[in-house]
């Protein structure tokens, strides 16, 4: 890729690196011949781009071979925007990854980034696990194919290990003169434990403290499918040859472990009877703040029995004393994961079709399905959640077409008054808790899931990305995505413009997004434009 500063006259085909307020252009535009026309006559006579040599990948290209190389099961990508593509969770579950594996990619070349939390960190569905991140505005094709390779290598790099229910057995020992409030303590502060990780502590039981009963105990719990079977001892396990080791091997089992890198939870025993994983809890197991007991749980959870490595691999990171930086973890704490914005979709289908005769345009079929189910369908198949469709002229008709789909119907009786009037009826029907509206018209058969991801993807409120627009040869089309900030001034809109006027008072959240696609302009409205659509949906 060649970098600097070039005549505009010579930079049709190249990427702009800075921003060209003159012209509105934002970096990482890539310049028309009608580009370098504006800028030439605003005066701009060299601008600062990069122009892409034979074998360049595009960033947007790059993030998204390189993300689909790297995810693994439980695992979505999301389409790419400026050079970067994230991975999402699909379920809740446990980020499973060879650090030293991810170390090898991030070291090949510092065009080529992944950034993920940490390994085995417990995640939500929907939450940001990775974020693929291409540097410059393309890569040198070797390059991503050899860092693409190290993320297949052995397969793919990361994946989401499902968290799966599991029946928890408990044995809490107990000597003479031992209060009984505070077993139930113990057993309260297992229970909330495994229950938040969505198993459930199935028995527990009281046992004494000696080989024999605790041997008994845990032969008798795995008999009743009871994994994994946890042991918490009226006094701490200081040994492998100590009581609770002892009654393991009792019982036919081996002790895999003894004592951990963690502070708290130095002193947890990890043993096996058969293919049923022991625990030997640390006395910590009874706060509820963040141990070392905690790491082993999840693994276990998420089937992920963890062997003698792991636990001694454990140090790094596993000093969670309070200190200055890391007190809310042991507090219960929790911070704010980064989840992929929770995005509405609205149809417009209210119209009267008036330029269409006697026949309601929504209505007419194109390649197999009425026009407005093309709009409908590329909604819901973009993921956007709920889906509104705004009903009006001929509503009985739309609701029938649209019957086996998964929408909301919301019906506009004004909608004479325009489009206005059905855009606020449509955003008045979305819950409080979405981040943002993408506005669909029924009448635009030809717009795909694939365009709709394409806005999607650009969308980041925090960045300042508000208001997203398609554009194609320089032109602004539809759909457009709203940040939910902006709902309320929706509903003071009027007349048949929608919302158009809003674009220009909010100029700086706009981010347009290049399709280049004539589907963004192609609404219909007369029986010629329809057989057009027609022929060019098939």
């Amino acid at each position: 890729m060649k970098f600097g500063r070039i005549p505009t006259a010579e930079a049709g085909g190249a990427v702009l690196a800075h921003s060209v307020k003159s012209v509105s252009f934002k970096k990482g535009r890539l310049l028309s011949d009608a580009d370098i026309a504006a800028l030439a006559k605003t005066g701009v006579e060299t601008v600062f781009a990069a122009r892409l040599e034979v074998g360049d990948v595009r960033e947007d290209e790059a993030a998204a071979r390189l993300a689909k190389a790297a995810s693994g099961s439980g695992l979505r990508v999301a389409e790419p925007f400026t050079g970067r593509a994230n991975l999402y969770a699909k379920h809740a579950g446990l980020l499973v990854y060879d650090r030293a594996r991810l170390d090898a990619l991030n070291l090949t070349h510092e065009a080529t980034t992944i950034a993920a939390l940490e390994p085995f960190a417990v995640v939500a569905e929907r939450q940001m696990v990775a974020t693929i991140k291409i540097i410059p505005f393309s890569v040198p094709g070797d390059v991503l194919g050899t860092v693409e390779g190290l993320a297949r290598e052995g397969g793919p790099l990361m994946r989401v290990a499902p968290l799966t229910p599991h029946d928890v057995g408990l044995i809490v020992t107990r000597l003479d003169g031992q209060k009984a409030s505070l077993v139930d303590k113990t057993i309260e502060a297992i229970r909330t434990r495994v229950e938040a990780l969505g198993s459930r502590l199935a028995e527990s039981i009281t046992s004494e403290h000696d080989e024999a009963s605790i041997a008994e105990a845990v032969a008798d719990m795995q008999a009743r499918g009871r994994n994994p079977i946890l042991i918490f001892a009226a006094s701490a396990i200081v040994d492998r040859r100590d009581v609770i080791p002892a009654g393991i091997e009792r019982a036919g089992g081996t002790i895999v472990h003894f004592g951990m890198p963690v502070d708290p939870g130095n002193l947890l025993l990890l043993g096996r009877l058969d293919r049923t994983p022991v625990v030997g809890l640390p006395g910590c197991a009874r706060s509820p703040k963040l141990n070392g007991w905690d790491w082993v749980l999840q693994r276990l959870l998420a089937d992920i029995e963890p062997t003698s490595a792991d636990l001694a691999r454990m140090g790094a990171g596993g000093l969670l004393k309070e200190m200055t930086g890391r007190p809310q973890p042991r507090e219960g704490g929790k911070p704010e994961a980064a989840v992929a914005p929770e995005i509405a979709g609205v149809v417009l289908a209210a119209g009267a079709s008036r330029r269409m005769g006697k026949a309601n345009k929504l209505l007419a079929e194109i390649s197999g399905k009425p026009m407005v189910a093309h709009a409908v369908d590329a909604a819901i198949e973009a993921g956007l959640r709920p889906v509104v469709v705004v009903t009006g002229h001929e509503a009985d008709g739309v609701r029938a077409v649209l019957a086996n789909r998964d929408v909301v119907f919301v019906h506009n009786p004004d909608y004479g008054e325009g489009l206005s009037a059905s855009l606020k009826a449509g955003i008045r029907a979305l819950p409080s808790e979405v981040s943002g509206a993408l506005v669909s018209l029924g009448d635009m058969p030809r717009i795909t899931a694939r365009h709709l991801r394409k806005l999607i993807a650009a969308f980041d409120p925090e960045e300042g990305r508000k208001i997203i627009v398609p554009t194609s040869r320089g032109k602004r089309g539809n759909p457009i995505l709203w940040s939910a900030e902006y709902f309320a001034e929706m509903q003071s809109l009027a007349g048949d413009v929608g919302a158009k006027h809003l674009i220009g008072e909010h100029a700086d959240a706009v981010c347009e997004v290049a399709l280049d696609d004539d589907a963004i302009f192609t609404d219909i409205d007369t029986p010629d434009e329809l057989q057009t659509a027609r022929e060019l949906v098939r």
